[in-house]
């Protein structure tokens, strides 16, 4: 496939923040998360329906996928924010306008239940969006240093990234010994599996697959790996990089159970290719922002991986 960067991000461009997914637990997240981008010198652009609800969901199917595709047609819109995740962004994927999207590439921002959208327009377009943090959860309340100077060389830079820097206490972890490269794609678990199967989801072979996870009991944190398994995409992998599973474990340890790293040591131990543990990515207030769809190199025995190009033209 024929990968598409969206332009660098500069001071004084518009960013147009959506809700694709849940609604915030407060209306002023929204309020926040622009002030936070207006105070760095963008302009912000919400959504139309950005504060509508309907049940646990952010708008009605078509509300929230009108937004995305109003989004990536205006002109003016140079990236787009999500304000959270939550449950809902699966529902979007036959009201998308790919066509649109590939004609007007632009940066896309967010994690959790984005993971589907994302994953459904690099296999349709080919577009690089960025699984990074969202409006109204990192950025209202004062988002992690760390995770913001991340962020912002991300989709502001050109410049090959390079070596990818864990928090200085926080160091990857070798699980299989190895070095391979391919194309990053994954993000959240339950959400690559949901696809599976379907036409939204990329092909793996020559990835790099990479995986967070939260709040998941340990014995469906094992169904969904396996799902990864008999679908074939760790085999298709070139390397696997797992990254923050937060609050994934057996809720009830009075009962027999698995630990997390059991259950990871039974479906990628004996893998033929490089296994990294402890990316320091996803539903934690220090985080990394991935390029999904650029190239890496995962070298498990320097415990190292290296973003080998920049996300944005």
């Amino acid at each position: 496939m024929i990968t598409i960067k969206p332009y660098a991000l500069k001071k004084g461009d518009t960013i147009g923040i959506i809700a694709p997914a849940s609604p915030p637990s407060a209306p002023e997240k929204i309020t926040k998360g622009a002030e936070y981008l207006e105070r760095l010198g963008y302009r912000v652009k919400l959504g139309k329906n950005v504060r509508k609800i309907y049940g646990y969901l952010a708008g009605t199917d078509k509300e929230r996928a009108d937004d995305i595709n109003t989004m990536f047609a205006d002109k003016d819109v140079k990236a787009i924010i999500a304000v959270r995740g939550g449950y809902g962004t699966p529902r979007l994927l036959p009201l998308i306008d790919y066509s649109v999207i590939k004609k007007n590439p632009k940066i896309l921002i967010g994690y959790s239940d984005l993971t589907a959208l994302q994953l459904a327009i690099f296999r349709k377009t080919g577009l690089i969006t960025f699984s990074g943090p969202m409006a109204g959860v990192e950025m209202f309340k004062g988002i992690d240093p760390f995770t913001e100077e991340n962020f912002w060389a991300c989709i502001t830079s050109t410049k090959k990234m390079g070596i990818v820097r864990n928090p200085s206490e926080r160091k990857l972890q070798s699980l299989v010994k190895g070095k391979a490269s391919g194309i990053l794609l994954g993000g959240n678990l339950s959400l690559i599996v949901t696809l599976a199967g379907s036409k939204y989801l990329p092909s793996f072979k020559k990835s790099l697959l990479f995986i967070e996870e939260i709040e998941e009991e340990s014995y469906r944190f094992d169904r969904m790996m396996n799902q990864l398994r008999i679908t074939n995409i760790l085999d298709d992998a070139n390397g696997v990089i797992m990254c923050e599973l937060t609050d994934v474990k057996a809720s009830d340890t009075t009962k027999p159970f698995l630990t997390v790293e059991q259950v990871m040591d039974d479906y990628l131990a004996n893998l033929k290719k490089p296994v990294v543990t402890g990316l320091v990515y996803g539903h934690v207030p220090q985080k990394l922002t991935i390029p999904i769809g650029i190239r890496a190199t995962l070298d498990s025995a320097k415990n190292s991986l290296t973003f080998l190009e920049s996300g944005v033209r």
